[in-house]
């Protein structure tokens, strides 16, 4: 059966990227709006781009107020300035928040509305054009036709989805992640290493993102541990930036499963970043799938070398496993009580949050059956 596969119109890669990718800039339009957040603007990242700009005379403005993940207000207020600047293209710095913002607000530029009209929807619009530079690497944002915005008036994040999305230029420089602190890169990583095994196991998997799965999950493994402990390590620092993209590329035509489809709820709900909330999750989910996907799992095993050719598919799986559950504990990825949930709060609402876990469509995708009842089971598990 014929497949589809998506990837930015143009990728640039590997140090230097940034400049390699000022002519391309110069064509997108006069005036561009650089959509990032404060941290960007004080560590002096955002002053390379406009740099970068400068130096091919385009003009340019910048909504720096993107904090946190990004909500319906944060898209409203900057589809403002953008219109009130006269801006003509966008450029986004930053982790998955500030690409995913861009991408809320490109879809907003010619239609108008709220980006809340686009939940349950594909979004086919007229885009400005877009380029993605991202500064850690684990969103693959930069790569993907989502975009994950919260509704502030109803507490949930909307999975939004759109081949329109998807933006024309990505720039992959490794300078841009060397400032990640250790817990960022942690859950950014983690949250690639999840794209990178949902898309592997994923109903809608295919030859081509199989194949980008499988080296982004043996390069993070290899690379993700290095980077987390010395920051400075160029080389895994570039490695990293390399398996993000991959894993994007990968779940952009794959889709997630289950991890994605119950950690969004954490996030609307206790304010949890997207990656650490993944990688909260990934023991218990992981664990529920794989008996429905052993084979598959066991490639994964067998790939980071965790496994060998003498184990059975149900030891390969177990082995890997076991691999992600040790990466996680060396990455002190933090329980949800250990985060600051209150249990109560959190019994509270699993109802909902299974709900919207499933009203996501990403349990879905899970190579083994899933019911309301096994969502909520996972959510009692973490505790």
């Amino acid at each position: 059966m014929a497949k589809e596969f998506i990837v930015p119109g143009q990728i640039i890669t590997g140090a230097g990227a940034l400049t390699m990718a000022e002519s391309t800039l110069a064509q997108f339009g006069r005036k561009a709006m650089i959509v990032t957040d404060k941290v960007m603007v004080e560590l002096g990242n955002c002053a390379k781009v406009e740099t970068a700009l400068k130096n091919q005379g385009i003009a340019y403005s910048v909504y720096s107020e993107i904090a946190g993940e990004p909500t319906d207000i944060m898209i409203e207020n900057g589809l403002k300035q953008y219109r009130e600047e006269g801006c003509d293209f966008l450029i986004a710095l930053g982790g998955g928040s500030p690409i995913d913002s861009m991408k809320a607000i490109g879809s907003l530029v010619k239609n108008g509305g709220n980006i809340s009209d686009y939940m349950g929807k594909i979004i086919d619009v007229e885009m400005p054009p877009m380029a993605a530079i991202p500064t850690t690497a684990g969103t693959g944002s930069e790569a993907t036709q989502f975009t994950i915005i919260t509704d502030t008036k109803k507490d949930v994040k909307m999975l939004l989805k759109g081949k329109s999305l998807m933006p024309a230029l990505a720039v992959s420089d490794p300078q841009f992640t060397m400032t990640a602190p250790p817990k960022i890169t942690a859950a950014t990583g983690l949250d690639a290493l999840c794209h990178a095994i949902e898309a592997y196991t994923s109903k809608q998997a295919q030859t081509l993102s199989d194949t980008f799965a499988l080296s982004a999950v043996r390069r993070i493994f290899k690379f993700l541990p290095a980077a987390f402990h010395d920051g400075k390590n160029e080389e895994a620092r570039t490695e990293m930036a390399v398996a993000a993209l991959e894993a994007g590329i990968a779940f952009n035509n794959a889709s997630v499963t289950l991890i994605h489809g119950m950690s969004r709820p954490i996030g609307a709900l206790f304010h949890v970043a997207h990656g650490l909330s993944n990688a909260m999750l990934m023991r218990e989910c992981l664990g529920f799938a794989l008996s429905g996907a052993y084979e598959r799992f066991a490639q994964l095993g067998r790939n980071i070398g965790a496994a060998g050719r003498d184990d059975t598919d149900k030891e390969a799986s177990e082995k890997f496993l076991a691999a992600v559950t040790a990466l996680t504990k060396e990455l002190e990825t933090p329980t949800l009580e250990e985060f600051g949930i209150e249990r109560e709060a959190f019994f509270r609402v699993i109802g909902k949050m299974a709900n919207d876990a499933l009203e996501s469509g990403s349990p879905q995708n899970t190579r083994r059956e899933i019911t309301k009842e096994d969502i909520e089971q996972m959510y009692r598990n973490l505790w």
